[in-house]
């Protein structure tokens, strides 16, 4: 049954494809604030390899999770950059190549990502063209598959990056008791069901530290950005407020006949927002790194707001929040419940989110911490 849900859960888990009103790709303003808001710690991360490796020609850098859209490729451009950047400052003028790994599940929408390479190293090339240095070649393969699984070869990686990629579980917990009326950890959740999330996460963030350790070289440095919290208490409004609102669109329907009531109490996120304590925990049992830097952020929920939008200022924030959301979460409504309420539960949505952000200024924690393979 576990191993069902694995692979379940491996098709259905991904963001909206394309560039459609509703993909990833046209509603990831959100992630990219995230990704240049922790640019400091990576560039300490690589600046630190780089000296460690004795200034190598070749870097071998992994991005897990890519996702699709622009923040994959500007992902792997930061950390292109920033690497020419220290070889300037060193004045290296030795060449150095560096192979680029974009990873996430096999039903991400590579194409997109594929289609816009060989923009992505002719902007590299003309952005040392103009800054008067040279650029040091980046060479992109995709690589499909979980992050839960050995993905490239023993002792071949020198940095592995990943962002809001790692609270994403490998499946739904197995749960003992029904989450009624529930669709993630909340306040109302049996003891049983927030403990089914942290073993999962548990039993999953061990198997990435462990299989990451094996592709790794002695000294490698890795840094994750995980959507977290703050608080011990992994119902904390800062990390379960977002699906709680989902969850009541999802009741409002059940309410009303639309959906029916067991399709409901079945249907749970796969999804786990862990402390800073709990990263650091799980870090330290499994042994092979030594961790560098842990740092918590956060960002508005506004974050999302594309300032072009030509609808009223009360509405744009939320209507932005809820498109984000949805680009996130269709497909797992979409595969759970069917198309028919597909519009209606996100209607409802974005009303629910506009409302609450018309109250409250609402956040989302950033759990990024900077890791050494150790020798």
């Amino acid at each position: 049954m576990k191993r069902i849900l694995q692979i379940f859960y491996t098709q259905v888990l991904r963001m909206n494809g394309g560039d459609g009103d509703y993909s990833y790709s046209n509603n990831s303003l959100l992630q990219r604030k995230v990704i240049s808001m922790t640019k400091p710690i990576i560039d300490d991360a690589l600046a630190n390899l780089y000296y460690t490796m004795n200034f190598p020609k070749t870097l071998i850098m992994a991005d897990l999770g890519c996702s699709s859209g622009p923040n994959t490729l500007l992902v792997a451009s930061e950390l292109v950059k920033s690497i020419d950047k220290i070889r300037l400052k060193l004045a290296k003028d030795e060449s150095l190549e560096i192979q680029m790994y974009l990873n996430d599940l096999p039903h991400n929408d590579f194409n997109t990502i594929f289609h816009s390479v060989s923009k992505f190293q002719k902007n590299l090339t003309n952005q040392m063209v103009c800054n008067n240095t040279s650029s040091s070649p980046c060479y992109v393969s995709g690589v499909p598959g979980s992050f839960y699984t050995r993905l490239f070869l023993r002792e071949s990686i020198h940095f592995v990056y990943s962002s809001y990629s790692l609270m994403w579980l490998s499946q739904v917990p197995e749960m003992m008791n029904t989450n009624k009326g529930n669709i993630y950890m909340s306040t109302t959740s049996p003891p049983s069901v927030i403990k089914a999330y942290q073993e999962q996460f548990q039993r999953d963030f061990k198997m990435f530290l462990k299989c990451r350790a094996e592709e790794m070289v002695s000294e490698g440095r890795m840094v994750l950005t995980i959507l977290g919290r703050q608080s011990d208490d992994p119902c904390s409004k800062e990390c379960c407020y977002v699906w709680d609102l989902l969850a009541a669109s999802l009741n409002e329907l059940v309410a009303e006949g639309l959906i029916e009531e067991e399709k409901m109490d079945s249907f749970n996120i796969p999804q786990y927002t862990p402390s800073p304590k709990e990263v650091s925990n799980e870090v330290e049992k499994e042994g092979s790194f030594m961790i560098d830097c842990l740092e918590v952020s956060a960002v508005n929920w506004d974050a999302s707001t594309d300032e072009n939008l030509s609808i009223s200022e009360d509405d744009v924030q939320g209507y932005n929040m809820g498109k984000c959301m949805r680009a996130v979460a269709e497909p797992l409504i979409l595969s759970h419940f069917g198309e028919s309420i597909i519009e209606e539960v996100f209607e409802r949505y974005t009303n629910n989110i506009k409302v609450s952000m018309s109250k409250e200024k609402t956040k989302l924690v950033n759990v990024t911490v900077s890791m050494t393979r150790k020798g």
